[in-house]
């Protein structure tokens, strides 16, 4: 018997080909489409850039800077302390990268119109190759409204932030062309609750903007420790304040910044969050004081902008993914995407995924136009809806689009597990469900003027009587002002179907709204995949899976 015959145990067939190297940006028609709508058609070569990158280097980065986590050292080998965070070198690439994109400045360095969409349209491709990095390069995007209310801070820190430039060394700022910024607000005994806060802080001479205290407490939770400065809370004789706190004082030496451990997290594993104290640390207060809260508000419609794309961008990839494979793999002779069932689930996938990016990315544009009271109104009102929403709706949509690749959507050689485990921290970072729920009502009972701009975005649901009827519930439940706090996630997420329902209708692609409306705002199921009868199920597939192009 020739036994090397049976060497060869079988040929490896009907396996979707590999996707790396893939242009992400040129591998999605609705992205392509909504930040072309949204003002962003002069970026196009730069976002089409920024995709050929994610879905090439940073791709690959993703995976190394995931399976190789943060590393904390309290003390060097001799004992003294040295509070030192190491990354492995793919998160300095990714990390780099995107900062010399402009991800965390470009709206401020080329206020233009469309700027703020086209960066969320690099963030969300960016996102897609590796989400934990968007936590420092959201933080410190987000930090420059809240800095330029003060403006000696902004004269010295603002320069560096614009400069796209990444330099990680550990040492002072003065020494670096460009800085990352991050946040550390909660402690252990309030969490959300910040005026809950007990770290204190010590004026140093004279008091009030822009003076110099020393803090002395903790937090419970400051991701990105290696950030060169932070936006911190702490209680002053006027109550709660804001303030900016360097990782190095102005001579160089360490500030009073002690990491005490880094947190071991569900997901997010890239990204370091830690616990610190202060004990007797140097900053310097950022805006009146006893109106910390409002201060840190200038920067909280920018964290869950990014939230918004962030979950976006992981349900993207997760369709990207499920697409694929189905688009390939054969079952009963046919392949998965040509059959009626599979049709329905990866539809109502893409559904779910292109009225997320288009309340996203309408929601740059509104941020552009915050000069304008009924923008203002809008984007105070959607960043809370918008992430509980959007980020309420990824852990479930990336599950599904694991299974339509069966065994293979769950090993960890698939991005889909790392995408499901990173799915839940845009929910609960910048305040989990019901603080959105609760700051939705709030907005809209106690800011003259959100409520008339919803409706005012709303319309007549552009002529559908189907969004008009959906519309004319929405006013009912707003005019029953019983139980409302009990009613609240119902009535943000009415507001949410009714908004992308609308952006969708305005696109024209009547194939994508009827078929979102029938779905969400008239029928369907309580799964995805069970779409009503009428839906165009193959042209939607066929939408969310263009040519395969470098």
């Amino acid at each position: 018997m020739n036994l090397h015959q049976y060497a060869e145990t079988h040929e490896v067939t009907n396996q979707p080909p590999p996707l790396d190297g893939a242009n992400l940006y040129r591998l999605d028609l609705p992205l392509q489409e909504w930040s072309r709508r949204f003002g962003a058609g002069w970026a196009e070569s730069r976002i089409d850039a920024y995709g050929a990158l994610a879905g090439g280097p940073l791709m690959q980065a993703g995976f190394l800077a995931n399976a190789h986590k943060p590393e904390f050292s309290s003390h060097d080998r001799y004992g003294h302390r040295i509070d030192l965070v190491e990354f492995h070198p793919a998160y300095h690439e990714l990390m780099r990268t995107a900062v010399e994109h402009g991800l965390p400045s470009l709206p401020w360095a080329e206020p233009r119109p469309g700027a703020h969409v086209a960066r969320a349209s690099m963030t969300y491709l960016h996102s897609q190759a590796e989400a934990g990095t968007g936590c420092p390069l959201t933080m410190t995007f987000a930090a420059v409204p809240a800095l330029r209310l003060q403006p000696e801070l902004a004269e010295y820190w603002l320069p560096k932030i614009l400069a796209c430039e990444y330099d990680p060394r550990n040492v002072g700022d003065r020494h670096k062309a460009g800085v990352t910024l991050g946040m550390a607000m909660t402690e252990k005994q309030g969490g959300t609750d910040v005026r809950a806060n007990t770290t204190r802080a010590y004026p140093v001479g004279a008091t009030g903007p822009g003076q110099p205290y020393e803090l002395v407490g903790h937090k419970w939770f400051c991701s990105a420790p290696m950030c060169d400065a932070f936006l911190t809370l702490a209680q002053t004789e006027k109550g709660l304040s804001c303030f900016l706190l360097p990782r190095h004082r102005p001579d160089d030496s360490r500030n009073q910044f002690y990491i005490q451990r880094l947190k071991n997290k569900l997901g997010n594993s890239s990204n370091a969050s830690s616990e610190v104290e202060f004990r007797g640390a140097l900053a310097w207060m950022v805006g009146e004081e006893g109106r910390g809260v409002p201060t840190i508000i200038e920067m909280v419609a920018m964290t869950r902008f990014d939230c918004m794309v962030g979950s976006s961008a992981l349900m993207r990839q997760a369709l990207t993914q499920a697409t694929h494979h189905c688009a390939h793999r054969k079952v009963g002779g046919r392949l998965l995407s040509e059959q009626p069932l599979m049709q329905n689930v990866l539809a109502d996938l893409a559904l779910e995924s292109e009225a997320a990016l288009a309340l996203s990315l309408r929601m740059g544009q509104a941020l552009e136009q915050l000069e304008d009271p009924q923008q203002a109104h809008f984007a105070r009102l959607v960043t809370a809806v918008g992430k509980y929403w959007i980020c309420k709706r990824a852990p479930a949509m990336i599950n599904e689009a694991a299974e339509c690749l069966g065994g293979a959507g769950y090993v960890e050689d698939s991005i889909l597990p790392r995408l499901y485990r990173e799915a839940p921290v845009n929910s609960t970072w910048e305040g989990s469900g019901n603080v959105q729920c609760l700051d939705v009502l709030r907005a809209l009972s106690k800011e003259p003027g959100v409520l008339d701009a919803l409706f005012a975005e709303l319309g007549d649901g552009h002529g559908d009587p189907r969004l008009a009827a959906h519309i004319g519930n929405l006013k009912g439940a707003f005019a029953d002002t019983g139980d409302m706090q009990y009613r609240a996630r119902q009535l943000t997420e009415d507001i949410a179907l009714a908004l992308q329902a609308k952006l969708l209708l305005e696109a024209g692609n009547a194939v994508v709204s009827d078929a979102f409306i029938d779905s969400r705002l008239t029928g369907g199921g309580r799964v995805y995949g069970a779409l009503p009868r009428g839906v165009d199920v193959a042209a939607l597939v066929t939408r969310a899976t263009p040519a395969w192009a470098n």
